[in-house]
């Protein structure tokens, strides 16, 4: 969940870290800092809270060095505090270690080093490493941090710095990202290509159990056996400015604006005459056809998508399809086979618990297909079956534009299975071809119109809670209207199918409680209309995600935003365009931190 950056070079390293760790802020901020090699001596920095913590303390102490790594922190282990926050050193002072990841063995280890004289003075995990490291150093700290990581179990991404070595960074992973920047008299690691994207564009993605030493000239990758390995160079194609704001006040409403294009990305190229084309999916139509099952596992705003994903197969493909949230799934024990098709949704491509309940998947037979949006992430080297959702560089942490690329991917597949399986006719198929690529316009319109949403933010924005409804595919688009409202307002709010409002959740209305209903056309419209009398009823204030030119819901509805219409089954592409408004509008109303919402942070790398 942490960032790390490391730098090794000619210039100054302390503006290249800093500008990294700004990059790689949204993966932690509750502590940061750094270990720098200053005058053949390891010298570390480290502040609990944001990065502008650690940068006044740079301010008032300027280290001026070539060489160092970097941290920021999402707590696990240990509360945030100075004591607690990256880099750890180990008793002598002299190799200092950044890390993302647990360390799941660390008390047993940590008694056997007590024993030793070895001193902790942190309440985390990653201590104990840098102390096995110490342990295990006799004059290379490359073979140090291999025997150690032999010795433990979990997750890391690491990057190590030592005085007795101070012309190298060793750096290694298991579970958690790590990426090698190749520049021209310099070198670089980061969890993200994005924390040393203004320096180079060429990267090396290291694979699990993999360690790398790093010097100004030189970057060599081994296997914990200690074998060479040879590793091929990409070339990004990002450009900087892709993580800059562009002029918007948050993140997080620039990827909003970003949608039409990321939509339009995501279809470009995929269809082929009356079928799909996916390049980077191996799975044959004859593959798929032999499907008789479909398990999409995911979580958080991914899970919505494979909801709306599971009704979009069920209708055309006409396959059984179970939806599993990740941190349940790779629990259990469940049946498959060579006939059912595992799909895993996951925006970054290192979410834990998606990435085990995937390998645990394909290791009983099963099918594979991994939905994400980084090229080179661990997902996609789990599986030779990829949908790329091309939505470039999220920094928001409450996903927006990778939802509904996730959900344009999930209704390519849909109509690629159906296709292969003879589900859908050619007269459907070429139907959601043409609805498909109007997406882009008619989210464009909607964002060339949002007083009606800002109006609705600016009258409700101290509400105590909220409550959504929807049916069928408006269902997940409730969830994820509350999901992103709870993640960056901090006000509660619960989605709910809404004909479960009788079973119990209809006793929470009161006149306090907004309560907004997706009500866009298709088979449960007149159901919807129902469920909005019933809550108008309970003297609830609602408010009404409405197709354009509809007015059967006018005298029930307190509020009203429009959206234009669609086919049923793709609207939620265009609905759920003002819940992130919303939600948007009303976090920055109530003055809280859009883009890094407390106790999140973007890339769930640990359970």
């Amino acid at each position: 969940m942490c960032g790390i950056i490391g730098y090794i070079g000619g210039k100054s390293a302390v503006p290249i870290l800093m500008s990294g760790l700004s990059r790689l802020e949204y993966r932690g901020y509750d502590s940061a800092g750094l270990a720098t090699i200053v005058d053949g001596k390891v010298h570390n920095i480290k502040a609990k809270g944001k990065l502008s913590n650690l940068r006044a303390l740079l301010e008032e102490s300027p280290v001026q060095c070539t060489t160092g790594v970097g941290h920021t922190r999402w707590a696990t282990h240990g509360a945030p505090s100075d004591l607690n926050a990256h880099p750890h050193c180990d008793c002598k002072g002299e190799i200092s270690l950044i890390h993302n990841g647990i360390i799941e063995n660390y008390l047993s280890i940590k008694k056997e080093l007590e024993t030793e004289g070895h001193t902790f003075i942190s309440e985390t995990d990653t201590e104990v490493l840098v102390h096995l490291i110490e342990h295990n150093y006799k004059g290379d700290i490359a073979e140090a941090v291999r025997k150690s990581l032999l010795r433990v179990e979990g997750s890391y991404a690491i990057g190590v710095v030592t005085s007795k070595e101070p012309g190298k960074i060793v750096a290694a992973r298991l579970d958690s990202p790590l990426v090698i920047g190749l520049g021209r008299g310099e070198n670089f690691i980061g969890s993200d290509i994005p924390a040393f994207l203004p320096y180079t564009r060429r990267v090396q993605h290291i694979q699990d159990r993999e360690m790398v030493v790093l010097t100004d000239s030189s970057v060599e990758i081994f296997d914990l056996s200690g074998k060479k390995i040879t590793r091929k160079v990409t070339e990004v194609h990002w450009d900087s400015a892709m993580a800059e704001k562009a002029g918007y006040r948050h993140f997080m409403l620039k990827e909003i604006y970003e949608q039409p294009r990321t939509i339009a990305e995501t279809l470009k190229g995929r269809f082929d005459g009356d079928d799909i084309t996916i390049e980077e999916m191996k799975l044959t139509n004859t593959d798929l056809a032999d499907v008789n099952r479909i398990v999409i596992t995911a979580c958080g705003t991914a899970y919505h998508a494979g909801i709306v994903g599971k009704y979009f197969l069920e209708e055309y493909a006409r396959i059984p399809v179970e939806m599993d949230v990740a941190s349940e799934y790779r629990y259990r024990n469940p049946v498959l086979d060579d006939k059912t098709l595992v799909i895993a949704i996951t925006q970054s491509g290192e979410t834990a618990d998606t990435l085990v309940s995937f390998r645990n998947a394909i290791a009983q037979g099963a099918k594979s297909i991994a939905i994400t949006n980084v090229v080179g992430s661990s997902i996609t080297r789990e599986t030779p079956n990829l949908i790329l959702t091309r939505a470039g560089l999220e920094i928001g942490v409450a996903a927006t534009k990778t939802f509904t690329a996730q959900v344009t991917a999930m209704i390519l597949l849909g109509l690629k299975i159906g296709r292969a399986r003879g589900t859908i006719s050619v007269e459907d198929f070429r139907m959601f071809r043409e609805e498909l690529h109007k997406v882009p316009a008619l989210i464009e319109k909607i964002l060339q119109d949002i007083e009606p949403v800002r109006t609705v933010a600016r009258k409700y924005y101290k509400s105590r809670d909220f409550l959504f409804l929807g049916r069928s595919v408006g269902y997940p688009v409730a969830l994820e209207g509350a999901l992103k409202l709870k993640e960056i307002s901090y006000i509660h709010a619960e989605g709910y199918a809404a004909g479960e409002m009788k079973h119990g959740p209809i006793a929470l209305i009161d006149d306090m409680v907004p309560v907004v209903n997706i009500l866009n056309h298709g088979p449960v419209f007149e159901k919807m209309l129902s469920n909005v009398k019933e809550v108008k009823a309970r003297h609830a204030i609602t408010i009404g995600i409405v197709n354009e030119g509809d007015e059967s819901f006018d005298e029930y509805l307190d509020e009203i935003i429009k959206v234009p219409y669609i086919h049923p089954n793709l609207s939620p592409l265009l609905t759920t365009i003002p819940l992130q408004l919303l939600s948007y509008f009303i976090a920055d109303k109530r003055d809280k931190d859009v883009d890094q919402p407390r106790n999140l942070a973007k890339s769930v790398t640990v359970e």
